[in-house]
């Protein structure tokens, strides 16, 4: 993207997939697939508005996070306990099936894949059980790879708030993993 040149295409591109990996982490796979539609109708119909403050990604991270929390509080947002475990087992194939195809590399060995998914599925269903201030942190840290700072810019809240959350999160989820998953294959 040129300075000062918005393109609302280049935008779908580089961010559809990281919006829509963050709302599954929030919504679960098929209400983060509608909800990131709609986090991109928004994005188009509000583009004008961008006034460069911060930086785009940030941006639309918080147009992604509102629609998330709206949908959150809807009283029609109803998920079912075998929906969700159904859309982790989903969303960690796919998640790895992509990864693989980006990058070019070879597939890992049947061995190395099981792992890898019983790890990931692990991981995401006690991801998914924690309370949702916890949870937007650690996904936007952990998965969206972004700094505290840019987190606290997200989701309006103090660096300390972020920095604290963070942590908790994070001290919630080891303990969790420690307890039901096989803690000596994480550490």
């Amino acid at each position: 993207m040129s300075e000062g040149v918005l393109d609302f295409q280049t935008i779908h591109a580089d961010f559809r997939p990281k919006i829509q990996r963050y709302l599954t982490r929030l919504v679960g796979v098929y209400e983060a697939e509608d909800l990131t539609q709609e986090v991109l109708i928004r994005i188009s119909q509000s583009l004008h508005t961008f006034r460069g403050e911060s930086k785009l990604s940030t941006w639309v991270y918080r147009i992604a996070t509102n629609a998330a929390l709206d949908r959150l509080r809807a009283p029609s947002f109803k998920r079912t306990i075998q929906n969700e475990l159904s859309d982790v087992s989903h969303a960690s194939e796919r998640a790895c099936a992509e990864q693989d195809v980006l990058t070019g590399g070879a597939l890992a060995s049947l061995e190395q894949q099981l792992f890898r998914k019983e790890r990931s599925e692990c991981y995401r269903d006690y991801i998914e059980n924690l309370p949702l201030n916890y949870r937007m942190v650690v996904a936007l840290s952990e998965f969206e790879e972004l700094a505290a700072n840019e987190i606290a810019e997200i989701l309006g809240l103090s660096l300390d708030v972020v920095k604290i959350r963070l942590h908790r999160g994070r001290a919630r989820l080891l303990q969790e993993l420690k307890a039901h998953c096989k803690a000596e294959d994480w550490l």
